[in-house]
């Protein structure tokens, strides 16, 4: 048997139980890691052996320091210290959005009252290295913003409640041209200890997690490059620098640089998590660097050491898959933000590979095989980059990018990338989307226990809901396995979890995957499980293929590897509604690769999909009385993204 869906113990869970939250304890127990020369992924202490005791010890859990549970967070939301924040409204600072993702009510930049469903565990605060600070130092009238022409007029503008103007005449003046009137360190070091601060009163070791880190925003050329710094460290190694900005370099490569310099001066830990390559024209995965040249094998090692992960969703589109580059993925097309760079240049077919999830996939492999490394060997996260300060992923409490386009009638026609000479590059705030999240499998909520899970890849992106994931890859499990209630100790002991490295494969043996998911608590149901496996064949050409392994509501998968129908649609556009009456809350599947040749580099994810729930715009639709835009549906299908499992000859 190739594939089997397993969901028989769910009916059980929910005939004992009423509903089936108490399956999270059966999904996330007993964990268990054992590396060996076939598999490589983190190192955790499993046996009940592994004690100062003389004597067998009853409690099956002593000695162990596994993950044993997620923790959701937001790895990239900005406060009114980041310039394109303040400058267009936001006018709560680092200690409301921790407040609000504590679970706390605050009052939004709209004046707004807003709470999330349940707090979030952790956060990064990313407000932009250039510029940082200045909407908060106009606020103060600052001596330093004062001192030049564009502060002035911006500080005036803004002062009069001219905020747009104001936002436009700093982001030319500043963030084009170039002409920044904040040179003085002095300044940028007050600014940054406050958010390093904020950061710091807010932190509360296995209670909650405040990051330190910020966003470096390089777009040459128009071609978006950036990425998030995420510190493992405490203020004290934190203050000892100054963030780097574009306007120091905007090439990734003096970043790293710059990240390799911190880690010596400080003894501390660093790693940077790009995003929006939809938005880079081809340049976020390039083979070439930025200067021209072929990636080599030192290029490929820096990257795949700074960059472990990639944020795949979030407000400014999806960015797992393409239906140009994956015509036979179905799902391929969510939220695509598919037609320029932030100059407004047309994008080419061509450029779609080196922007995509599974593209830069895919095209690590080719270079592993070139370079003898992979410089796209990245776990895939989901974030928010919000700019309200407000981490808000749910459709129904979307509050927006920017707090311009906080909830209103009038917010769907903001315009978010421009279109100058009108080809078609425009995009709109109703094209935005309420993504994302970050799952980490962790075993403590502090600063080092969950740095080191997303360092080490266990850790997955989904567009908003908090559904829980979890698989292993290994040679020898059997379907059997995915049953037990200590699932996670078998997958530990006999594999390696998500993020991780499948080597050498003995003779005989295929790639086996186990996987069990279980919805989220105040959400929507599972619609299906699929595995996406991409590799590079023998005639050095790159293949993908999807396989459904776990299908609800009893559907079969069909011989095309795909559910048995559509599981069906539930949703009342009129009441911006949904019902739970289609779908599985858990599903759970076992999956040997049928295809599988030990001679051929390959990686596994996973992406599940839920039930059709209503869309943001519908449900603004119904508060406001409004009628959708034209051609933005009404309903989607909320999904997670695993971080891949690799198999490397």
């Amino acid at each position: 048997m190739k594939a089997k869906s397993l969901k028989k113990p769910e009916m059980l869970i929910k005939h004992r139980y009423g509903f089936p939250g108490i399956a999270l304890c059966f999904l996330a127990s007993g964990f268990a890691f054992s590396q060996g020369g076939q598999a490589t992924g983190a190192d955790f202490s499993v046996s009940r052996d592994n004690v100062p005791h003389k004597d067998p010890v009853y409690s099956p859990y002593v000695g162990q320091s596994h993950p044993d549970r997620v923790y959701w967070g937001d790895s990239h939301l900005h406060t009114s210290y980041s310039w394109d924040a303040g400058l267009v409204g936001n006018t709560l600072g680092p200690d409301a959005a921790y407040r609000f993702a504590k679970g706390q009510q605050v009052i939004a930049s709209s004046g707004q009252p807003v709470k999330l469903v349940r707090p979030l565990d952790w956060l990064v605060v990313a407000d932009h290295a250039e510029s940082l600070g200045v909407a908060v130092l106009i606020e103060r009238s600052d001596p330093a913003i004062l001192a030049s022409e564009v502060g002035r007029k911006t500080h005036d503008l803004y002062k009069k409640g001219e905020i747009y103007d104001a936002f436009e005449t700093w982001g030319l003046n500043v963030i084009v041209k170039g002409d920044n009137p904040l040179t003085d360190e002095n300044l940028t070091r007050s600014v940054w200890e406050e958010i390093i601060d904020h950061a710091e009163a807010h932190n509360q070791p296995g209670e909650f997690t405040a990051f330190i880190g910020y966003e470096w925003s390089s777009a040459p050329a128009g071609n978006n490059l950036h990425r998030v710094v995420v510190m493992r460290d405490d203020g004290d190694k934190a203050k000892q620098v100054l963030p780097f900005a574009s306007y120091d370099s905007d090439d990734p490569e003096d970043l790293w640089r710059w990240m390799a310099g911190y880690e010596d001066k400080t003894g501390g830990r660093v790693f940077a998590i790009p995003h929006n390559g939809n938005l880079s024209n081809g340049v976020m995965f390039s083979t070439e660097t930025l200067s021209g040249r072929r990636i080599n094998s030192d290029y490929a090692e820096q990257r795949a050491m700074w960059e472990p992960l990639y944020e795949a969703t979030q407000m400014k589109g999806d960015g797992e898959a393409h239906p140009f580059l994956s015509p036979n993925d179905e799902f391929a097309d969510y939220e695509n933000w598919d037609r320029g760079n932030w100059n407004g240049e047309v994008k080419k077919p061509e450029m779609l590979a080196h922007e995509y999830v599974r593209g830069a996939l895919k095209i690590g492999l080719q270079q592993e095989k070139r370079l003898g490394v992979n410089p796209f060997k990245f776990g895939l996260v989901g974030a928010t980059d919000a700019h309200t300060s407000l981490s808000t992923t749910r459709e129904e409490n979307n509050f927006g990018k920017i707090s311009m386009m906080e909830p209103g009638p009038d917010r769907w026609a903001g315009q978010i990338v421009p279109d100058p000479d009108e080809v078609g590059t425009s995009t709109y705030e109703f094209e935005t989307i309420a993504s994302g999240l970050q799952g980490v499998w962790s075993r403590e909520n502090t600063r080092e226990s969950l740095w080191d899970a997303m360092k080490r890849k266990e850790t997955y992106a989904t567009t908003g809901t908090r559904m829980t994931v979890r698989i292993f890859g290994g040679w020898d499990y059997d379907e059997k396995d995915v049953l037990r209630p200590d699932f996670a100790k078998t997958g530990y002991l006999g594999g390696v979890p998500m993020g991780g490295d499948l080597k050498a494969a003995p003779d005989g043996k295929a790639t086996r995957l186990m996987i069990r998911a279980l919805r989220d608590p105040d959400g929507a149901n599972l619609d299906r499980v699929q595995i996406i496996k991409g590799w590079l064949d023998s005639s050095g050409d790159l293949q993908e293929k999807i396989y459904d392994v776990a299908c609800s509501d009893d559907r079969a998968v069909g011989t095309n590897n795909r559910c048995d129908g559509l599981v069906g649609n539930t949703v009342n556009v009129a009441a911006a509604s949904y019902t739970n009456d289609i779908g599985d809350a858990l599903l759970m599947a076992y999956w040997e690769d049928p295809q599988f040749n030990a001679e051929e580099r390959a990686f596994y994810y996973v992406r599940v999909l839920e039930i059709p729930t209503p869309r943001w715009t519908t449900y603004d639709a119904v508060f406001y009385g409004l009628d959708l835009p034209e051609g933005v549906p009404a309903d989607q299908q909320e999904r997670a993204y695993t971080s891949p499992i690799w198999y490397t000859p």
